[in-house]
């Protein structure tokens, strides 16, 4: 069998092993082991084998992902997050939709913290859900905002995909951190104006609530000074150029820890469950990471990636088709895959082909973030959905969630294409 033939049979096999729900990771690492072997023998395979996973693993930048998952962890632990929604709520609740906009600029601020869809979309949704399902919100469009308001949490730093593409790309974190914050707050604008729209098409759904005078606004945002001392710290260190990501990974999670203790808001209790959830958390990163670095060995050996681009440039597709083309596919996967396994498993064969059209990887990167957290509320898999019906279960059935993500999901695709059409100016 030829290299080329070896490497489509591998992915294949990988895409089968996924549809039968084996860890992304193990598909990956045994697929491409058994592909190096085919074309290079079994020598060579051991070799890798024995090599990647210190390489992958002993990396300066990959273990900013271990210190920002603690941060946010700790900061989950010891309460510095539970008044986000409550401060966005005394400020935008008197608008149209008002609590539904609180929820999205409370995700905004969780995921500042922890850079986790899943976890963002959890502890907003405890908090907000119940309270507009109060006040008489239209629970799909509750529901709805919430799910959607977590997946701001992979643009806005910490960003694990951002760093994760960064690594795998070369491309500047710094950079892709700068661009992730400037499209998570569009994609904020963006979820806010679903919400007025909405409101006007059915102004019943989205009651509005109670103004609250300019000393409450103030009192509450004092409140959470700590979390606002937090972002402000790490995001103004790593802009400032006074951390690198993995510094400020670090210097993020020391503080969290050191607020906590002040606060006597950490037990010793919750430290320990942040450093277990750390460690599980990016234990089964790592071996996605090791595995992705031996699936790009084998498509580097099997030529495959020649073959694609040899293909895509007879179509013709020019640069915005071929954008097209990446956007459909990260769709399409993003229904059936968890983002970070959908990202390890694709740019192997994506990065040759947007490096031939000459497209900036900064900015390539952030639309492939934007593109894969669309994933997360989109049917059948959805897990922010399938985490927002685990929380609201008692009073919300699940295709009503789903029902409700349709205004954010028209609101993505809008912003997908402004940033699709703009491509060339970057």
């Amino acid at each position: 069998m030829d290299p080329v033939t070896i490497g489509i049979v591998a992915v294949i096999a990988m895409l089968a092993l996924i549809a039968l729900r084996v860890p992304i990771g193990l598909s990956l690492i045994f697929v491409s082991f058994l592909g190096i072997m085919g074309i290079a023998g079994p020598r060579a395979a051991m070799s890798m084998l024995s090599t990647i996973p210190y390489s992958s693993s002993a990396s300066w930048t990959l273990s900013s992902i271990p210190m920002f998952l603690l941060m946010g962890y700790i900061a989950y632990h010891s309460g510095l997050t539970r008044g986000l929604f409550e401060a966005a709520r005394v400020w935008w609740g008197w608008l149209p939709g008002g609590l539904a906009i609180a929820s999205l600029g409370g995700s905004s601020g969780f995921a500042a913290v922890s850079g986790s869809s899943v976890a963002c979309s959890a502890a907003i949704g405890r908090i907000a859900i119940p309270e507009m399902h109060r006040q008489g919100y239209d629970l799909r469009v509750a529901t709805g905002s919430v799910a959607a308001g977590g997946t701001i949490g992979a643009l806005i730093p910490p960003s694990i995909i951002l760093i994760l593409f960064g690594i795998q790309s070369n491309a500047s974190i710094n950079a892709l951190f700068v661009g992730g914050l400037f499209v998570g707050l569009a994609s904020l604008v963006f979820y806010i104006l679903a919400v007025l729209a909405v409101w006007l098409r059915t102004p019943e759904a989205l009651p509005r609530a109670q103004a609250y005078t300019m000393g409450d606004r103030w009192a509450k945002t004092l409140e959470i000074w700590p979390v606002l001392l937090l972002i402000l710290s790490v995001l103004g260190g790593l802009f400032g150029g006074i951390f690198t990501a993995t510094e400020a990974g670090a210097f993020g999670a020391f503080m969290a820890l050191v607020i906590g203790v002040l606060r006597r808001s950490l037990s010793w209790a919750g430290f320990k469950e942040s450093l277990v959830d750390t460690l599980l958390a990016a234990g089964a990163l790592f071996i996605i990471a090791i595995g992705a670095n031996l699936f790009t060995r084998l498509v580097a050996m099997s030529g495959l990636s020649v073959e694609i681009s040899g293909f895509v440039e007879g179509m013709g597709l020019g640069t915005t088709g071929l954008l097209i083309m990446i956007a459909l596919i990260y769709l399409a996967l993003g229904m059936f895959l968890e983002p970070i396994g959908a990202l390890l498993l694709t740019l192997p064969l994506f990065l040759p082909l947007i490096g031939m059209h000459g497209v900036d990887k900064v900015w390539f990167g952030i639309l492939v973030a934007k593109l894969l957290e669309i994933g997360m509320i989109t049917p059948p898999v959805g897990l922010n959905v399938f985490v927002i019906h685990s929380v609201a279960r008692d009073f919300v059935k699940l295709e009503q969630i789903f029902a409700g993500i349709v205004p954010f999901l028209i609101a993505d695709l809008l912003l997908i294409a402004i940033l699709i059409a703009t491509h060339g100016f970057f």
